[in-house]
């Protein structure tokens, strides 16, 4: 299994915190919050290479975190300088299964996510499963729905709709940048954008291919923390306790 790591964005609202430095990178809790999600997931012994897409401003501050890790990092360059440049989440996941020749199942998250919970129980959950899936929360402030992948299920666990940024939400089941897609889906992804698929946000690809396929989609097992602006970040990295196995 590989793990793609989406960290191309530019994290304008932490400015100037990281007007010059990548947000995944940033310090929490006495390590970079990639190192925190790395460390989590290589405890499954699942993933054998962990590709981490970068834009072109912040590609040297991830190659030389990379030199210095213990695991099996890829970092790759998709060329943008600027937020209004950048490619999209879906683009960028076709990046690296193009540059690194990806013709294996895939777990691909968000490389800004800080969570107390462990991401091997995804992984676990995929894997009884059998079938592509993603994460679900529950969330009952419409306007933050309104601004996120909103999913409806069948009593299974099986997506049976999804939409990004609906004007008009159908449940309150968010589904946070978490996803797990099968080898076969994997490749799937350039007819999902030829097929008119969004490419912007990470989850436009899942919402294609559950018209598709069966996907499915498991109860966020702990809390996602928002670092989303300065006084968020500085909340966070005084009062994070880590992850609960």
């Amino acid at each position: 299994m590989k793990c793609i790591i989406l960290a191309a964005g530019y994290a304008t609202r932490l400015y100037p915190l990281t007007e010059n430095f990548p947000k995944p990178l940033l310090p929490v809790g006495g390590k970079p919050i990639l190192d925190w999600l790395i460390s989590d997931i290589d405890s499954s012994d699942e993933v054998d290479e962990y590709i981490v897409v970068s834009n072109h401003k912040f590609i040297e501050h991830f190659n030389s975190w990379a030199q210095k890790s213990k695991y099996n990092i890829t970092v790759i360059d998709d060329g943008t300088v600027s937020n209004e440049t950048r490619l999209g989440a879906v683009n960028d996941i076709v990046l690296a299964v193009d540059k690194c020749g990806i013709d294996a199942d895939c777990l691909v998250i968000a490389g800004d996510n800080v969570l107390d919970f462990s991401l091997c129980k995804f992984i676990d959950y995929a894997k009884e499963k059998n079938a592509s899936c993603v994460m679900r929360y529950f969330e009952s402030d419409v306007n933050k729905l309104k601004k996120c992948g909103v999913i409806t299920l069948s009593g299974s666990d099986r997506i049976t709709a999804m939409a990004e940024k609906p004007a008009e939400p159908e449940s309150n089941w968010c589904c946070p940048p978490f996803y797990f897609y099968k080898k076969d889906d994997v490749m799937k992804i350039k007819d999902g954008i030829k097929d008119g698929c969004g490419v912007d946000a990470p989850g436009s690809y899942a919402a294609w291919l559950c018209k598709r396929t069966d996907v499915y989609a498991m109860e966020m097992p702990g809390k996602r923390f928002d670092v989303g602006n300065i006084e968020g970040y500085e909340k966070i990295n005084k009062e994070y306790k880590g992850i609960k196995q």
